[in-house]
């Protein structure tokens, strides 16, 4: 009895030593989709021992889906960041042309921004991905000009942001990138009027794009903060046809309305009164207040009638 139990010890250790690391990386899957990330955490472990210190082009292969599968269970099934972000990045190191390394460095830019504020690394990680020409270039390249934006760097921002239109001219991210080319310039001293250029560039380009209203209340900003008040009124009524919250742009137009209204010398109605030879009063046009829904009254009384 004992020679037998030694017989079935023995053959199943040579069994388990005749398993490959394939059989591994399956059995993890298996483990992930069964919901046990903690087994499939050990069996990403093995089959990256088995392939540690093997160079050859089919085990790279390999130990990039291991390091790839086990930095993926800690950060989508167990929300362990800082494991997460330690695999990633040695994948990233060991295996740096592989598919699972461009992958890699894509999550670390958003792990290293969302929860370390680590934003020049999520910078370096993301340029690093454009260097490999991903079919999301235009997106990672559009993340890039965002995170200059964040940094404050609005140089940098408006130069990656060209850089976008330039580099991916038929994406999606373009009339993107030129708004927030707009914004960069927006917020660099003696460059407002270039801003407000480029909205009326992204407008007359994509008229049809979703950012064109927001493009017409940011240049009513422009023209308000210039103290052309009347202009940016104009501006934002015809952003009320498109806007998704016209409730925003009403209020920006009751403050333009209110600026006028307490910048007006009294006498000027006073003196119109004076003028009048008791000829009944024709009824004003509709200004801007009446033009976006309120009343004669409510426009009277933003007049100072």
């Amino acid at each position: 009895m004992s020679r037998l139990l030694l017989l079935c010890a023995l053959m199943g250790f040579w069994v388990g030593c005749r398993e490959t690391p394939a059989d591994h990386l399956q059995r993890a899957r298996d483990a992930v989709f069964e919901k046990r990330p903690d087994e499939a955490l050990v069996e990403y472990r093995k089959a990256f021992d088995l392939l540690r210190r093997d160079e050859s082009a089919p085990a790279l292969v390999l130990r990039a889906r291991a390091l790839k599968g086990a930095g993926d269970v800690y950060w989508l099934e167990q929300r362990k960041v800082k494991e997460a972000v330690s695999v990633y990045k040695e994948l990233v190191q060991q295996c740096p042309e592989s598919p699972e390394a461009l992958e890699a460095r894509i999550i670390l830019a958003e792990l290293l921004r969302m929860h370390y504020r680590d934003l020049r690394g999520a910078i370096d990680q993301l340029a690093a991905a454009l260097q490999r020409n991903p079919p999301q270039g235009a997106e990672l390249q559009y993340q890039v000009a965002k995170l200059y934006f964040e940094l404050g760097d609005y140089a940098q921002c408006e130069l990656e942001a060209r850089k976008l239109g330039e580099r991916f001219a038929t994406s999606a991210f373009v009339d993107d990138a030129v708004f927030l080319q707009a914004q960069a310039v927006h917020m660099m001293e003696g460059r407002r009027q270039e801003a407000s250029r480029i909205y009326a560039d992204l407008r007359s380009r994509f008229p049809d794009s979703e950012l064109a209203p927001h493009a017409l209340v940011e240049m009513g900003k422009i023209r308000a903060e210039a103290g052309e008040n009347e202009k940016a009124i104009e501006l934002w009524v015809e952003a009320l046809k498109t806007h998704p919250d016209p409730n925003l742009v009403q209020d920006y137009i009751s403050r333009a309305r209110r600026r006028i209204t307490e910048t007006t010398p009294e006498a000027v109605g006073q003196k119109a009164v004076a003028f009048d030879h008791g000829k009944a009063p024709a009824r004003p046009p509709r200004n801007s207040v009446e033009a976006v829904g309120g009343s004669a009254d409510e426009a009277a009384r933003d007049h100072g009638d």
